[in-house]
């Protein structure tokens, strides 16, 4: 029968020092929470998509609920989110609301996720 081996604690001090400053603060936690929550949820996954492939740049709210079989206050809700996170932006051409991609916001998040 073979013992298992003995292991004998570290005596390296360096294993024990502090460990530097978070490379990510409190604050920029708090503003990469938002984004990745926004992120989070499959309909506005699907806006995001639906809004980048749209060949002029820039779809309509009208044009967003059908796809996703739901109301427009709901879609409005979502896209309002995306919004808050600065992943699109929201433009005002007459009664209706069009919304874009904010140029270099999903590349920020790709980004973001490697530094962690």
């Amino acid at each position: 029968m073979n013992a298992l081996p003995t292991l004998e604690p570290a005596t390296d001090d360096a294993c024990c020092t502090p460990a530097e400053p978070p490379a990510l603060g409190a604050d920029a936690a708090k503003r990469k929470a938002v984004v990745f929550k926004a992120l989070a949820d499959p309909n506005r996954l699907r806006l995001l998509s639906i809004v980048k492939a749209e060949p002029s740049g820039a779809a309509c709210v009208c044009d967003l609920t059908e796809p996703l079989d739901l109301g427009q206050p709901t879609v409005s809700h979502h896209l309002k989110i995306l919004v808050d996170a600065g992943l699109l932006s929201r433009e005002k051409r007459g009664t209706w609301a069009y919304y874009s991609l904010v140029p270099g916001a999903l590349e920020a998040v790709s980004e973001s996720i490697l530094a962690l």
